[in-house]
């Protein structure tokens, strides 16, 4: 009898230690998604991200890295997201606009100072706005914002030459799918017209849109050199990109892994600055062997009346984002 107790205690006592070590190593696979090619610098942090949180967390998190439009445009990225079907993904702050339009206030066009700001402005550890919108996306979608990184600065570019927004006027301009894009493209003076990312190379191509705005990387990458002749060096948006997550899973990560994330998140987002230091110049030399001709200030480019124009436009269309401007530019 005493023999198959301590058997029966030894067997319970190895099933539970069985049970602790399989808890221990669990592990969460989480699916990310984008809309990112290959190289691009958005696709670059996705990658060392996944990378370093598996490494961290000691397997208990996998993050499967889904781009180029795998998983779906950006609308059906943001909805997978809600759902709960897809884990987490990135793309631009107005990209969740359908949601709670005030998260689209982060991509506003002359709201940094330079890259820096725009990533301190957007840490959702201390960006008191982005807190304040982060709630509002946790009880109307289901998600929230944990993480920030820079893609470039977007630049114009078109078939034709562009000084003014009065070159621009009547004529259409491709834009992210979103209502913050429309009006900025409205106040640079043209017709804006949506168009996914997967689908621009060929709206160019067929005179849909004559021109469009992207980074430097994003335009050699997506080969629009093939379509376009100049880029305008109008530097309107520090594109800085968010990385949503759904609620209800992240709450199911635990606190420790979730900071690990948030860490690993913020350290590849200050990483995106070097890159994009290190490889605007490349770019830039690149696109110009491909017979793309830049234009700046001291080709008449008339900056100033870009900026006028497009703020103007902005404040008209967005009048409730006074409050959440002001908070963004006093992020020392």
């Amino acid at each position: 009898m005493k023999f198959k107790l301590k058997s029966s205690m030894f067997v319970a006592l190895a099933f539970a230690s069985s049970l602790a070590c399989t808890a221990a190593f669990a592990q969460t696979k989480l699916r990310y998604a984008h809309v990112g090619v290959a190289n691009a610098p958005q696709t670059l942090y996705a990658d060392e991200v996944a990378k370093l949180v598996k490494e961290r967390t000691a397997g208990r998190i996998e993050i499967q890295v889904f781009p180029n439009s795998q998983l779906g445009g950006v609308g059906e990225m943001v909805d997978g997201i809600k759902a709960g079907a897809i884990a987490m993904g990135h793309h631009d702050f107005a990209s969740l606009g359908k949601i709670v339009p005030a998260t689209a206030v982060f991509n506003t066009p002359f709201v940094y100072r330079d890259p820096e700001h725009s990533l301190r402005a957007t840490d959702s550890r201390s960006s008191k706005a982005l807190q304040e919108i982060n709630k509002q996306l946790v009880d109307k979608g289901g998600m929230r914002i944990v993480g920030s990184f820079f893609q470039g600065t977007r630049q114009l570019t078109s078939k034709e030459k562009v000084l003014s927004p009065k070159d621009m006027a009547g004529k259409k301009y491709r834009g992210v799918p979103v209502k913050l894009w429309s009006s900025m493209l409205t106040g640079m003076g043209a017709v804006a017209t949506p168009v996914e990312v997967s689908e621009l190379a060929t709206a160019l191509a067929t005179g849909l849109v004559v021109g469009q705005e992207n980074p430097l990387p994003n335009i050699f990458n997506l080969k629009l050199y093939e379509g376009q002749k100049y880029v305008m060096m109008t530097s309107h948006m520090q594109s800085v990109l968010s990385v949503f997550v759904n609620e209800k899973i992240w709450q199911g990560i635990s606190a420790a892994d979730r900071k690990i994330m948030e860490d690993t998140m913020a350290e590849v987002g200050r990483k995106t600055l070097d890159w994009d230091k290190e490889t605007s110049a490349k770019y830039r030399k690149d696109l110009e062997a491909k017979g793309m001709i830049f234009v700046e200030s001291k080709d008449g480019l008339d900056l100033e009346a870009f900026r006028r124009s497009v703020l103007a436009q902005v404040n008209k269309d967005f009048p409730e984002w006074s409050a959440y401007i002001e908070e963004i530019r006093n992020v020392k």
